[in-house]
């Protein structure tokens, strides 16, 4: 494992200062431009296909205020798949997004919400109400209304934040990156053995609702838990926008960006909140749903060849929704009433990309 910590001698992609924008500009031009309209075929397709295949002009005309050619089918995309591909789009954005952002502020490319036990203490604290009030997230929050909407969320980015800002206080005191990965990843067998007892108390009923939570699913926001969903997201997105130049500092590390006037202190704090809303607000929501936040910061960089984070935000925003998009399109399976588990799916997304990144560092070393 310690082949894979950064080496601040050798710096990489993720390290190293933002490459020039100006000379470039038409090729990132392009790459966004991409990345938008591969979102939006994304989309198109996550309306389209499913257990019933409706055509385009079907889709279209009900977007637009208008009636399917077939009464079930305006039903099937208002009421089911449009707020699921909202859903989609904006938990792929937010998990990008937040794993970007560790990525940097710890410097280290296997970091991410879930291996620093951010989405572990997020899953307490819905553990928490889960098993305790006898409801979870998605569909039997539709239940509680907008109380249950706000304790379930509340509880979540609580522990998320609470989870990150113990990792923020272990790594003041630590000086190996591996070090603070391990607590982060022991932290998350802690919150999962205080679940465990939770679960071990509980009735069987509330039990397999949280084991069916924590598969993940975008299918189970309904349209009156938009309002709370929807701008928790974009709240935590517009918060990591503003914190572009910060972030472009911190990849030559804290002291670097102290030297260029950037007030280090407050710009973790603000990472350490926009990270625990994103990441807290989808789990909440969707589960705790893995790999997307490791494995698209990591592709985006790939496509960019930048690390400018002026481009990176916009772009992970941009595949992080596309990629959720996808997942949840092989999830359901087209033409089949069987739906398999989001989490197996963005797992096997996302594994391929670590272990490249794994080879690729490894490789960078000197024997």
């Amino acid at each position: 494992m310690a082949q894979i910590v950064t080496s601040p001698a050798r710096p990489t992609l993720l390290t190293q200062a933002p490459t020039a924008v100006i000379p470039q500009n038409r090729r990132y031009v392009l790459a966004l431009l991409s990345l938008l309209i591969g979102l939006l075929l994304a989309f198109a397709l996550s309306l389209m296909l499913g257990s019933v295949q409706i055509p385009l002009a079907d889709i279209l005309a009900t977007l637009l205020g208008g009636e399917a050619s077939r009464a079930s089918w305006t039903t099937i995309i208002t009421d089911f798949r449009l707020p699921k591909a909202l859903t989609a789009l904006l938990a792929g954005a937010a998990l990008g997004v937040s794993g970007l952002q560790m990525q940097t502020l710890f410097r280290n490319p296997l970091a991410d919400p879930f291996v620093l036990g951010v989405s572990s203490g997020a899953s307490l604290g819905v553990a928490l109400v889960v098993l305790g009030m006898g409801t979870t997230g998605g569909v039997l929050l539709a239940g509680l209304g907008l109380v249950g909407d706000f304790g379930l969320t509340i509880a979540a980015i609580l522990g998320a934040g609470l989870a990150l800002l113990l990792v923020i206080v272990v790594s003041a005191r630590v000086q190996g990156v591996m070090t603070l990965l391990i607590l982060g990843l022991m932290f998350g067998y802690a919150t999962s053995a205080l679940v465990n007892l939770l679960l071990y108390f509980s009735i069987a009923e509330r039990i397999q609702a949280y084991l069916n939570w924590t598969y993940g699913t975008f299918g189970g926001v309904t349209w009156g838990q938009m309002p709370i969903f929807v701008p928790a997201i974009v709240l935590g997105l517009a918060g990591a926008l503003s914190l572009t130049k910060p972030l472009n500092a911190l990849l030559l590390g804290e002291a670097y960006a102290a030297s260029m006037g950037v007030n280090v202190r407050r710009v973790r704090l603000l990472i350490i909140i926009t990270t625990a809303l994103l990441a807290g607000t989808v789990t909440a929501f969707c589960g705790p749903v893995g790999f997307l936040g490791l494995a698209v910061p990591h592709l985006c960089r790939a496509l960019l060849g930048s690390s400018d984070h002026r481009l990176l935000i916009p772009a992970t925003m941009l595949l992080g929704g596309s990629v959720a998009l996808l997942a949840d399109w092989v999830a359901q399976m087209p033409g089949s009433q069987l739906v398999l588990p989001l989490n197996a799916v963005t797992a096997l997304i996302g594994a391929p990309v670590v272990i490249v990144v794994v080879l690729r560092r490894w490789g960078m070393r000197s024997p």
